[in-house]
């Protein structure tokens, strides 16, 4: 979720807080001897930046990063300089990643952008590395099938997390919890929504074709999957742990009407999903708001309400709660965008330690799988079935070189 600009300004301040605390490169060079766990970095973006800063903030007596890549020389270099990397293991190119995977490196963090997610995660997995893996895992249902399938390979001996903050994060957890246990009654109909304002283009000036679409990623819908699986993922990923399962079918419309100078991915998206004879959720996901940002899912049930809403400190509105019979206060406030990052780390570490592998593929691509069964729904605006998504198994194709 990089679009946002004042996230992205919380991003560049917390890199520049970042680089205080950086260790230094004879500490790289022995890492071995002091058995920290030596991580590589594939994507060094606003992303990349940020993970590696709260890897060092939550368990940086226990990890290492010791090599990067990413396809611009100058982002890697940024990077390079701000975690004091040798520069003989940072690496550029669409290809550059591969090093890092044939080298000694106990795992890597995966922050690329979306539409190599499958093939970055297979190849960690066959190259028998641990992965930190950023949402949403896929743009399409061969990447979601392909995650899934990295994750039987990978079970039971590495570890395969993905970064979904809200599964990690305690009242969201507990809120889930309770909903299992008949805490609102039977599920009747729900919310999901994602309302954030977009950023602008980078500039792409004397690129070349595959340069210019990999600076403005996340504007363009095939290498970000559109606003509906970069972002709005979040929210399906929270409807679907409330309701325990994933849709059968959806109906979608949107479109392109308020940002018309930021990239061809839609502003609007409008999905309702059926849960089988279970209960109906709409989506409403929108990446053009000014002055509103919200990120959640709300549940109504026979014996109540479970509210639930994604936030940071400087965003986002609306607590995690339930209401109605079996009433929970929980919180106004729950700061799930540093609260979840902050205790994957943890876990990331604790599961490398102790051979408790932890592996995330099948819900994650689930999740996935469900943002992009309301964007094929929306883009044809009919119903699409989940069966009928898993059999067409379109593949989208960026044509890079």
């Amino acid at each position: 979720m990089n679009h946002n600009p004042k996230r992205r300004s919380f991003l560049k301040k917390t890199a520049t807080a970042a680089g205080a605390m950086i260790v230094h490169a004879s500490a790289v060079r022995s890492s071995r001897a002091n058995s920290k766990i030596q991580l590589g970095v594939i994507g060094c973006g606003g992303r990349g930046f940020f993970i590696g800063k709260k890897m060092y903030d939550n368990v940086g007596g226990d990890i290492q990063l010791v090599a990067a890549h990413d396809y611009f020389s100058d982002r890697l270099e940024r990077f390079q300089n701000l975690f004091d990397m040798p520069s003989n293991r940072c690496f550029t190119g669409l290809n550059g990643y591969q090093q890092i995977l044939q080298s000694d490196v106990d795992g890597v963090i995966i922050t690329s952008p979306p539409y190599f997610h499958p093939q970055h995660t297979e190849d960690a997995v066959n190259a028998g590395k641990h992965i930190w893996l950023c949402k949403p895992v896929a743009v399409d249902v061969p990447g979601s099938l392909s995650i899934q399938e990295s994750g039987r390979k990978a079970q039971g001996k590495t570890t395969l997390l993905v970064d979904f903050q809200s599964r990690n994060s305690p009242y969201y957890v507990e809120a889930v919890r309770r909903v299992r246990e008949g805490a609102i009654g039977e599920i009747v109909c729900g919310q999901a929504f994602n309302h954030f304002p977009c950023g602008g283009l980078l500039p792409t000036e004397g690129m070349s074709r595959t340069a210019a679409l990999l600076r403005n990623w996340g504007t363009n819908p095939i290498l970000s999957g559109d606003v509906i699986v970069e972002q709005a993922v979040h929210a399906m990923d929270i409807a679907n742990w409330l309701v325990g399962s994933h849709p059968t079918k959806a109906f979608g419309t949107g479109g392109l009407k308020a940002r018309l100078n930021a990239g061809e991915n839609w502003d609007h998206f409008i999905v309702t999903y059926w849960y089988g004879d279970g209960p109906k959720v709409d989506l409403n996901c929108a990446q053009f708001t000014r002055g509103y940002e919200d990120l959640g899912a709300r549940m109504y049930g026979k014996l109540g309400v479970a509210d639930t809403h994604y936030r940071a400190l400087d965003w986002g509105v609306g607590p995690i709660t339930i209401t109605g019979d079996n009433a929970w206060k929980g919180t106004d406030h729950d700061n799930t965008w540093d609260i979840g990052v902050d205790n994957n780390c943890r876990d990331f570490v604790q599961s490398i330690r102790s051979g408790e592998f932890i592996n995330h593929a099948d819900y994650a691509a689930e999740s996935t799988l469900t943002s992009i069964l309301g964007r094929e729904a929306a883009y044809r605006e009919d119903i699409v079935t989940w069966d009928e998504l898993i059999r067409e198994n379109k593949k989208l194709d960026a044509g890079l070189i």
